[in-house]
């Protein structure tokens, strides 16, 4: 069987690939949204933790990572593996708390640096006898340069950016220990992974991230829960995913071996995977969880057996790395467009949530347009100022009624515009997590018109200032003279805002300044009314959308994701063609003519035809 051969535009296609479902985000509780940031975590884990370090590392050992329900015996698997106890068997659960990770000492440099699990820090311990296991508890994290050394003492080794990236829960719940034993043969390492139905949900996402990055999954279950739903979820993953499997019938007992093996076998062979290598281990009195935690090593030996012949048969150690990495590689097909199609449904919400919210604030605009042509503001304290304006009234305190009129007017629509909105999106699932936070703001939405419409009104007077001192200067009427900018400024509010209801304002603006300076007047404020109206409006709307942008929905998501998988594909074909009628590829990913900046940069050219021509 042929190693794995990649070239890095290959890997250069994924690392963009990778980069996008980074970036992609679901964050409207839209149906399906809950499983698109699942198959995100997922892909991003197998990404990460094995597709890209694999194809890097072909020549790398094998990792085959022991999952399992609670209870399963992969602890104790692994120990008898193994041949002494690296992993704490109990009947306490749950057990593994903190994953540990077994290989030879000669292959210990693959471990020790981030190439796989970047995100779990490296916890060492120095070699154990049989009964050492218990001190090797009492760990004193030491920093090392180099990651340290799995015999040479204590030490860790911190992840990079993935660390940042997934990092969460409590310290234990984010290392991995690592051992060394030289009974374990060079070329394959074991990773005793925490249970998969863990009660505690740290544990179960470290399981899951671990599974994500195995060359072969060793799934165990029992003759007691071989049909339960966890481990049959699992299998069917891995089919999904075409990796190579290997399943564990735990603790069958003798009297009914036969008969539950045959079984287990049948619900293999349905589901389409009697392929499978399948394992049967008897109850023992070491199985059970007050054992030593060691089983005799002929009930491990067929499935050791196995393990040893993938590590020293090359060619068989490089058909499992080759089908897993080829299988994820493959399920991209489908994964992809799933993912686009959640972005792209996540893009479609938020523009309709935007529309609804528009649609509203267009409403509104055009109910305020109408009142202020039918002089709505006019009303009130506002009229009776304007009545009494005539015999002597004071042209602030008409400003001040009107100055408030208008700000009345716009509260009022946008109250209207914001209640229409939180009903329509009362209507929308799509809404659910933001209508309280963008209803937050609405209280004090009349302070910030008012604020709006006073600063309107000094423009209007500093406007009507610079057109009576003109006409002075031009000297276009006899009481130009005597009249002052307020008087001005209080006509032509009263104009603007007034409607029908105040033709006659108009009429004794053009008496004082003449009916061109009016007219340009009347004109010029006319514009600077529309424009407060436009802000204030549009300072409310972009206040209720403020929640919507805060989700960062951008709509490039799905056409990125769709071309960088396009991408992919291409260099996919391309490497596997390069290849092909070749019986024998290079071994190791070595470089290629050109830089490596070069291949980004032709992989970034060949991602922006891809999204133009999409």
């Amino acid at each position: 069987m042929a190693t794995l051969d990649v070239r890095p535009r290959l890997i250069d296609a994924l690392s963009v690939l990778r980069n996008r479902v980074d970036a992609a985000r679901f964050p409207l509780p839209l149906r399906g949204a809950a499983r698109a940031r699942r198959n995100r975590d997922e892909l991003l884990a197998q990404l990460d933790d094995y597709v890209i370090p694999r194809l890097r590392s072909p020549q790398a050992p094998l990792l085959a990572v022991i999952g399992g329900s609670t209870g399963a015996g992969k602890s104790t698997l692994v120990n008898s593996l193994v041949g002494r106890r690296v992993s704490e068997a109990g009947v306490l659960r749950p057990t593994t708390r903190t994953p540990v990770l077994v290989c030879h000492p000669e292959d210990v440099h693959w471990f020790s640096g981030p190439r796989v699990l970047p995100h779990l820090t490296r916890v060492w311990v120095p070699e154990q006898d049989d009964g050492g296991a218990a001190e090797a508890e009492e760990e004193r994290d030491c920093p090392t340069a180099g990651g340290g050394s799995a015999a040479g003492g204590y030490g860790t080794y911190g992840g990079g950016r993935a660390a940042s990236r997934r990092a969460g829960g409590g310290s234990a719940a984010r290392t991995v220990r690592i051992e060394a034993d030289a009974a374990l043969p060079s070329g394959v390492a074991l990773l005793d992974a925490p249970d998969i139905d863990s009660l505690v949900a740290r544990n179960r996402e470290l399981a899951a991230e671990l599974i994500c990055a195995a060359d072969v999954w060793v799934l165990v279950t029992t003759a007691a829960r071989y049909a339960d739903a966890v481990p049959w979820h699992l299998l069917r993953t891995a089919k999904e995913y075409d990796v190579t499997l290997v399943t564990v019938l735990d603790r069958v007992p003798h009297q009914i071996a036969t008969d539950i093996s045959g079984r287990y076998a049948e619900l293999l062979q349905r589901a389409g995977l009697g392929h499978v290598p399948r394992f049967t281990i008897p109850e023992l009195p070491e199985s059970a969880g007050g054992g030593s935690g060691l089983l005799p090593a002929t009930a491990v030996a067929a499935l050791r057996d196995w393990l040893e012949r993938h590590a020293k048969d090359s060619a068989a150690r490089a058909a499992a790395a080759e089908r897993t990495a080829a299988g994820v590689i493959a399920s991209l097909r489908s994964r992809l467009p799933a993912l686009a199609g959640a972005a792209a449904a996540q893009h479609a919400a938020a523009l309709r949530l935007a529309g609804r919210v528009e649609e509203a604030y267009e409403r509104a605009a055009e109910r305020v347009r109408q009142e202020v042509a039918a002089g709505e503001v006019l009303s009130g304290d506002a009229r009776a100022h304007w009545r009494g304006h005539g015999f002597g009234g004071r042209s602030d305190e008409l400003l001040d009624a009107l100055t408030d009129g208008l700000t009345s007017l716009l509260a009022c629509a946008v109250a209207e515009a914001d209640e229409r909105a939180a009903e329509a999106w009362r209507r929308d699932p799509a809404a659910a997590e933001v209508s309280l936070t963008a209803a937050a703001g609405a209280a004090d939405a009349g302070e910030r018109l008012g604020v709006i419409v006073r600063r309107w009104r000094r423009c209007l007077e500093e406007l009507a200032e610079e057109e009576t001192r003109e006409a002075r200067a031009g000297q276009a009427g006899e009481r130009v003279g005597s009249v002052e900018p307020e008087e001005s400024a209080a006509l032509l509010a009263t104009a603007l805002l007034g409607g029908r209801r105040a033709r006659t304002a108009g009429e004794n603006l053009a008496d004082l300044l003449g009916a061109q300076t009016a007219l340009r007047l009347c004109d010029r404020g006319a514009r600077l009314l529309t424009t407060c109206l436009e802000r204030a409006l549009d300072t409310e709307r972009d206040r209720r959308l403020a929640p919507l942008d805060e989700l960062t929905v951008p709509p490039e998501q799905q056409a990125e994701l769709i071309a960088a998988l396009s991408v992919m594909q291409r260099e996919r074909k391309a490497e596997q063609k390069t290849w092909e009628g070749r019986a024998t590829p290079p071994v190791a990913a070595g470089p290629m003519p050109g830089t490596r900046a070069e291949h980004g940069a032709g992989i970034e050219r060949e991602l922006a035809k891809e999204e133009v021509s999409g």
